[in-house]
């Protein structure tokens, strides 16, 4: 069995390492695998809340402290070995922990943005449905009030999108704070219970809170993305309005 990249690790001095390292292995350390390619461990599940596995030093242990290879090679061997097995052990450990404290604060962010989020959608449609029946003959007849119904849509639309950006930028954060987590964003939402969330609009948490957006910001927050919308509607009906004699616009 390869240890690592250097080591070849028989069964049985995986053994007297198992014996050796019993002090120091984490309490969570659940079953050891050796597999052709290296040690596989097995913990039990990490809530994300406990203490950040940290290797314990072994400097003071006299079958684990450093012994040179001129003074006794074989123990030399041995004890490099141990150390890395030990190594091994807490590395798994962290890249699971990462992940659950990654799950653990995404659950505690996410409140009631499926809400929120279904609530944008509604309105967006409806916002969509009111600017397309503007495009309508049947429009041209109530012109005034069509056009005021697309103004409420835009409000409510641009409402929910400003309330789904205050969740979406918590989230944003976590995700920012476990960059280094070996889940991804859709999966560590996932995790949490938020398998839709893969469709949320949810940038990088650097591009919430700024006073102004360029056109070159292709991911700004959904409200940016909103009020373009809502100033190219706002530009199409005022100049509908100005080639058809119409009297009202939107007077944004």
């Amino acid at each position: 069995m390869t240890l690592g990249y250097s080591f070849q690790i028989t069964p049985e001095e995986l053994k007297e390492i198992f014996a050796r390292l019993q002090p120091y292995l984490p309490k969570f350390l659940k079953k050891v695998n050796a597999e052709s390619y290296g040690l596989r461990f097995e913990f039990e599940p990490f809530t994300g809340r406990e203490e950040e596995p940290s290797e314990p030093s072994t400097y003071d242990d006299p079958k684990l402290d450093y012994v040179s290879e001129s003074e006794n090679e074989a123990e030399h061997l041995l004890r490099e070995k141990a150390g890395v097995v030990l190594s091994d052990v807490f590395r798994a450990a962290r890249a699971e922990w990462k992940d659950a404290a990654y799950v653990a604060d995404l659950k505690a962010v996410v409140k009631d943005a499926p809400d929120r989020w279904r609530t944008y959608e509604q309105e967006i449609k409806a916002l969509e449905t009111a600017y397309d029946y503007l495009r309508t003959p049947g429009a041209a007849t109530e012109w005034p009030s069509a056009v005021s119904r697309l103004i409420d849509a835009q409000d409510r639309t641009k409402a929910a999108a400003v309330a789904f950006d205050k969740r979406a930028v918590e989230i944003a954060e976590v995700h920012d704070k476990h960059l280094y987590a070996d889940l991804g964003h859709d999966a560590a939402l996932k995790a949490s219970g938020y398998p839709e969330a893969k469709n949320w609009h949810i940038t990088d948490a650097s591009h919430y809170g700024r006073n102004y957006y360029s056109d070159w910001d292709n991911s700004p927050p959904l409200a940016e993305q909103v009020r373009r919308l809502i100033e190219q509607q706002d530009a199409h009906v005022a100049k509908v309005g100005r080639l058809s004699g119409a009297t009202a616009g939107t007077g944004r």
